[in-house]
C-alpha cells in the first residue's frame, strides 16, 4: 500500500507543474489581448450569459453607479447614495420626507430613480396621508381595487401574520392586468418582523439583455394577455357570479402587453412579464396576429420566468420600521420572501399611474 504522503506530494508535484504550463499558455494569450479591448462575446461563453445582462446594462450606464450630473445635484444638496447592486437599487440619506420637498429634491429622487431602477429611505415614518401625497410628487395614483384600503383609499395594506402567510414570494411586475400599468409603487413598512421578510429586485433591462440573442429575437414581436383572474378567487374564497360580471364590466379582463417593453423615460428594451396575470398559453404576434401553439406558448414563457430569478441581477433590501421602497415597475421585478411566519410583516403601499407599454 503506498504512502498516503508520498500520493500527496506526487500529485501536488504534478498539479503544480501542470498549473505552471497551462497559466504560461493563457498569459500568452492574455498578454495579446490587453493590446485590444476584449470582446464581450468572447469573454463570457454561451452557456454562461447571465453575466452580460449586468455588463451591457452597465455599459450602457456609463460603467458608473449614477451619472455625473445626478451625482454633483445629490453633493450639491447634502444627499448620500448607499448602492446596493452594479445596476439597481440605492439607499437615498439626507432626505426628509415628511417635509414639504422642492422641486429640486423632487426632480433629484425621480432621476435617481430612473438610473437606479428602485430607491430606498430609512426611518421615514409617514402616515398615510403623507405616503399619499410623495405618491402624488411623481404623477396620479391608481386606487387599488383588489385588496384591503387604508383609511386613505388610495393606500393598499399588505399584511401577513400567522393566520395570513406572506403570497407575495413570486418574481413580478405590480397590475400587469391594467392596460395602463403603474409607473411605480412605493412602499413603506409599519412592522417588520424580528427576522425574515425582505424583499428582492431585478433588473428587468439586465434580464433582457442577458438573454441569448435566439431568445430576444424570438419575443420582439411577441404580446400576451394578462388578466386579474388570480383576484377572483383569493384565499379559496370564491366570489359571487354577480358580483365577479360587474367586476369584469367597469374593469376591462384581459389586456395586451409586449413581452419587451421600451421604457417610455429611459428608452431601454427590459423583460415584461407577469406570470400570475399572463395567460401562459397563449401568446401571439402582435405585428402579424398570429398566435403561439398553446405548448411553444408555455414552454417559452416557463424559459422566460426564469430570468429574473438569476442573483446576478438582483439587490435584496430588509425592511426596518418606517422604510420606503420606491420601485419602477417599467425596470424591476420584485420578491416578496416569505420567511417570516409566523410573525407579523406590515406594509402600506402607494402605486402612481404609468401609461400603457409600447
Amino acid at each position: 500500500m503506498k504512502d498516503p504522503a508520498e500520493t500527496r506530494a506526487l500529485y501536488n508535484t504534478t498539479a503544480i507543474d501542470i498549473a505552471d504550463k497551462l497559466n504560461a499558455v493563457r498569459k500568452a494569450v492574455h498578454g495579446e489581448q490587453k493590446t485590444r479591448p476584449p470582446l464581450m462575446d468572447a469573454l463570457f461563453p454561451a452557456f454562461n450569459r447571465v453575466p452580460v445582462g449586468v455588463a451591457r446594462e452597465y455599459e450602457a450606464m456609463g460603467h458608473r453607479a449614477v451619472s455625473a450630473a445626478l451625482e454633483a445635484l445629490a453633493e450639491h444638496h447634502a444627499v448620500q447614495f448607499e448602492h446596493l447592486a452594479t445596476t439597481l437599487g440605492t439607499v437615498i440619506h439626507g432626505i426628509d420626507l415628511k417635509q414639504s420637498l422642492s422641486p429640486e429634491i423632487i426632480a433629484l429622487i425621480r432621476q435617481t430613480l430612473l438610473e437606479r431602477k428602485v430607491i430606498f429611505f430609512r426611518g421615514q415614518d409617514l402616515s398615510e396621508d403623507q405616503q399619499v401625497a410623495f405618491g402624488r410628487c411623481f404623477g396620479e395614483l391608481d386606487a387599488f381595487p383588489f385588496g384591503k384600503p387604508g383609511k386613505n383609499p388610495y393606500i393598499l395594506e399588505i399584511l401577513h401574520n400567522a393566520y395570513s402567510p406572506g403570497t407575495e414570494n413570486s418574481w413580478h411586475t405590480d397590475v400587469t392586468w391594467m392596460e395602463c400599468p403603474s409607473l411605480g409603487s412605493i412602499a413603506q413598512c409599519t412592522q417588520a418582523p424580528p427576522y425574515g421578510g425582505d424583499t428582492l429586485f431585478a433588473d428587468s433591462h439586465a434580464a433582457y439583455l442577458g438573454l441569448p440573442t435566439h431568445l430576444q429575437e424570438q419575443i420582439q414581436d411577441l404580446s400576451g394577455i394578462n388578466d386579474y383572474r388570480v383576484f377572483l378567487n383569493r384565499g379559496g374564497v370564491a366570489m359571487p357570479e354577480d358580483l365577479i360580471k360587474e367586476v369584469k364590466t367597469r374593469i376591462p379582463f384581459g389586456v395586451a402587453h409586449p413581452l419587451v417593453r421600451t421604457h417610455p423615460e429611459t428608452q431601454k428594451p427590459s423583460l415584461y412579464l407577469h406570470g400570475g396575470f399572463l395567460r401562459q398559453d397563449a401568446l401571439f404576434n402582435h405585428k402579424t396576429g398570429t398566435p403561439l401553439a398553446a405548448a411553444d406558448s408555455l414552454a417559452l414563457v416557463a424559459e422566460l420566468l426564469k430570468q429574473h430569478s438569476r442573483p446576478e441581477y438582483q439587490c435584496r433590501f430588509q425592511w426596518t420600521q418606517g422604510a420606503i421602497a420606491f420601485w419602477d415597475n417599467r425596470a424591476v421585478q420584485h420578491y416578496a420572501t416569505s420567511d417570516y411566519y409566523p410573525h407579523e410583516r406590515r406594509l402600506r403601499r402607494v402605486t402612481v399611474s404609468g401609461c400603457k407599454p409600447y
